[in-house]
């Protein structure tokens, strides 16, 4: 086939985006789809594994209206995906209900649980992660207390993005790298962990073959290639969790890549020839793209969400013209220091019950020191997730590349590199997620030998670097060890308030 073409295809939390791409690189035609997910009570949250297999024909449709390809010139597809999430299938293969999500928390008895568990047979040097409300073994728990008559239905569970690929060829499996995102995984021998398992007596049957992102799973089914035009000699391969898929799109894949990313959450990832335990379980250890990489993860709840607040405050909202009112600021913000906690925090404290807070005011404050400020912390949020990264052994990063909303503001991106004291870069492609899924799609079908041929021949860099300012570094390191003694003098008080601010009686906790 002459013209070989590749689909990769995002599934969020808040919509779906998927681009056609050749195998040069160039992207065809892009798809994004809109849609909520559901709270039907508060701290839950779930979607109807539905609406990402409606969209992903939508999206697929769009895709083929908007590059008027021959679809059967499609070789292959592949798959970002939201991870942790529970998705169970009963013996016919229909869901069973709506699926728990990565951000639920009503698994907080059960974290309590297995916590106790992990730690009494030594389970966390295996699973090398905390036990979050919202990992898929942990709400599969809550599903066995709270819905015994759903529990016993379950023939298989698996991820989000497999539920699509699943719908797609009708084959059940799962990628290692949604799998070690489980707590269900033995990260460092690349299986599920039968030990674990079978302490918590649960079936390990129903949990999905494993495949590595770029290997091949099956083909579309027949009745799917007739209804979207598609071949059904076309192959789908595993995919991976969203971070993944985004590394590979920016080019990220061997041991001393890193990246930051500033989406609504932030994010600090290295990849690692071996997996990096912390000891504090500071830090998220996730398999790669396949058996035998890995990766180590710092992770924030609140980044861009804390600009989208800030600016919400006002009525001029205007993001380029914020933007020019910050770089009239001066490092620092006038002894401002922000405490990004909006909706708690993961790393490196680990604590849902966290409020944000300014500390510093005076009759100077304006609107730009305090939209300064909200960038400054939230940067230095990132910093001490990326010293949690580098406290389990991993390299300095010798520079970064960014991504997310935070990668787009030139603002940001000065203070970013001004406070790490690490040049930075940015992928020219914008939907890094797509773009790592149709990588793994052309790898899986030699079309690229490996994804080092393909991502040096896709993933290109704009020619701009941000290069730190040592004077300015050394003067934001004097403002990130006040926030860290701010951070740690504040934890408990802060803690407090925002329980009281919750309605909940703090003298029980």
């Amino acid at each position: 086939m002459d013209n070989k073409f590749l689909l990769g295809i995002d599934i969020g939390t808040s919509g779906l985006k998927s681009i056609l791409m050749d195998q040069e690189g160039n992207v065809i035609a892009e798809a994004a789809v809109d849609y909520q997910f559901l709270s039907p009570q508060q701290g839950y949250t779930e979607q109807d594994p539905e609406t990402w297999w409606e969209a992903t024909l939508y999206s697929i449709k769009k895709l083929l209206q908007k590059s008027r390809l021959d679809a059967k010139s499609i070789l292959s597809v592949g798959f970002s995906g939201q991870m942790h999430g529970l998705v169970m299938l009963d013996k016919n293969g229909k869901s069973i209900r709506p699926a728990i999500l990565h951000n639920d928390g009503r698994s907080s008895k059960q974290v309590e649980q297995l916590n106790e568990i992990f730690d009494k047979h030594e389970i966390f040097p295996l699973a090398m992660n905390r036990v979050y409300s919202g990992f898929l073994l942990v709400s599969l728990l809550w599903i066995r207390e709270n819905e015994p008559e759903n529990y016993k239905k379950i023939c298989c569970v698996m991820s989000p993005k497999d539920y699509v690929r699943y719908k797609l060829t009708g084959i059940v499996a799962t990628d290692h790298s949604d799998a070690s995102a489980t707590l269900a995984y033995d990260i460092r021998k690349n299986e599920w962990n039968a030990y674990l398992l079978e302490l918590l007596e649960i079936d390990i049957n129903i949990f999905p073959p494993i495949y590595d992102t770029c290997e091949v799973v099956g083909t579309i089914l027949q009745s799917i290639a007739q209804k979207l035009s598609l071949s059904k000699e076309t192959r789908v391969v595993a995919g991976g969790g969203d971070q993944v898929m985004q590394s590979i799109g920016n080019g990220l894949f061997t041991e001393g890549d890193a990246c930051v990313n500033i989406g609504t959450a932030g994010q600090v990832s290295f990849q690692s020839d071996e997996p990096r335990y912390s000891s504090k379980l500071l830090t998220n250890t996730f398999v790669s793209y396949q058996k035998g990489r890995w990766y180590s993860m710092g992770a924030i709840m609140n980044a861009g969400l804390c600009l989208k607040w800030y600016r919400s405050l006002f009525e001029d909202s205007n993001y380029e013209e914020w933007n020019k009112k910050i770089v009239e600021v001066k490092p620092g913000s006038g002894g401002l220091i922000f405490l990004p906690y909006l909706n708690g925090e993961r790393t490196p404290c680990f604590e849902p019950n966290l409020s944000g807070s300014f500390f510093g005011l005076n009759l100077s404050t304006g609107n730009k020191e305090l939209a300064r400020a909200v960038m400054e912390g939230v940067t230095f949020a990132l910093y001490d997730a990326m010293n949690a990264c580098l406290e389990v052994g991993l390299n300095r990063p010798k520079e970064l590349v960014v991504s997310g909303g935070g990668a787009r503001s030139k603002a940001w991106l000065s203070i970013q590199a001004d406070i790490y004291g690490i040049p930075l870069k940015r992928a020219k492609v914008k939907e890094q997620a797509c773009v790592g899924a149709a990588i793994a799609a052309g790898v899986g079908v030699g079309v690229y030998r490996g994804l080092s041929e393909a991502c040096r021949q896709i993933v290109s860099y704009e020619d701009e670097i941000y290069l730190p300012d040592e004077t300015r570094h050394i003067l934001y390191q004097e403002y990130y060890e006040i926030y860290k003694n701010y951070r740690v003098a504040s934890y408990e008080q802060n803690k407090k308030l925002t329980i009281i601010g919750r309605n909940r009686d703090y003298r029980k906790k």
